[in-house]
């Protein structure tokens, strides 16, 4: 199954927008923040997925799909 491009491209242009990492791309929040939020319970909406998906590119080492990206979507 592939990923879906658009949640990927997400992932590296959308900011967190609330808390400790505010401001931050979802593609560069800690490893440490995303399983906090899978103990706790990701947010019920869009924010959620793609928190639960950064979550599961970095637990299964797939960092690499979103370098292609990041050079696609330079940080503003």
């Amino acid at each position: 199954m592939q990923p879906n491009p658009d949640i990927l491209v997400q992932l590296v242009r959308m900011k967190m927008p609330f808390g400790k990492y505010k401001d931050r791309l979802l593609c560069d929040l800690p490893v440490s923040y995303l399983e906090w939020f899978k103990r706790e319970g990701f947010p019920q909406n869009k924010l959620g997925q793609l928190l639960e998906t950064m979550y599961e590119i970095r637990l299964n080492g797939l960092e690499d799909l979103l370098t292609p990206l990041k050079k696609a979507y330079p940080k503003n």
